[in-house]
């Protein structure tokens, strides 16, 4: 039979999935912020964490580059790029 289906809590900040993102990654402007945090809300990874200042960053060891960000996004300031 098989075995747990169940992951213990906390596996997904053991096991960072950074390495098979897509071929694509957000890049936070800072320009037109408006500081609405939605961003950090549809994060499916919850890897997007902002400050006082409007001024919002993405830890990229968890990223998986779906985009979700960059398109509920009312001033677009986050534009998906090419990863490097």
């Amino acid at each position: 039979m098989f075995g747990p289906l169940v992951s213990k809590p906390g596996t997904s900040r053991n096991n960072k999935t950074g390495s098979w993102r897509v071929e694509l990654r957000p890049k936070f402007l800072q320009k037109d912020c408006i500081g609405c945090k939605m961003c950090a809300v549809i994060c499916p990874e919850g890897c997007i964490q902002g400050d006082a200042k409007n001024t919002y960053t993405c830890d990229y060891s968890f990223c998986k580059g779906c985009g979700n960000c960059a398109i509920i996004c009312p001033k677009k300031d986050i534009l998906m790029i090419k990863e490097e």
